[in-house]
């Protein structure tokens, strides 16, 4: 079986510091008045973002869980 350090480790430094650009982008977004959210579409578009992240997240600690264990 593999290591912490070459199957969760990358994992946390890739939705760790990504996410950390991620959260960056998503408020320099907000700061610089990209998204008006009294608009319906751009509330759509931010939850979009927002649930892709997390859904690719989940989807990829799902697969290291399945590659380690089946």
């Amino acid at each position: 079986m593999p290591s912490f350090f070459n199957t969760w480790l990358p994992f946390i430094y890739l939705y760790g510091v990504g996410g950390l650009f991620f959260l960056g982008g998503m408020i320099i977004i907000r700061k610089a008045k990209g998204i008006d959210m009294r608009l319906k579409r751009h509330r759509f578009w931010w939850k979009v973002l927002i649930f892709g992240f997390f859904y690719f997240m989940i989807m990829h600690a799902l697969l290291i869980i399945v590659a380690l264990y089946w």
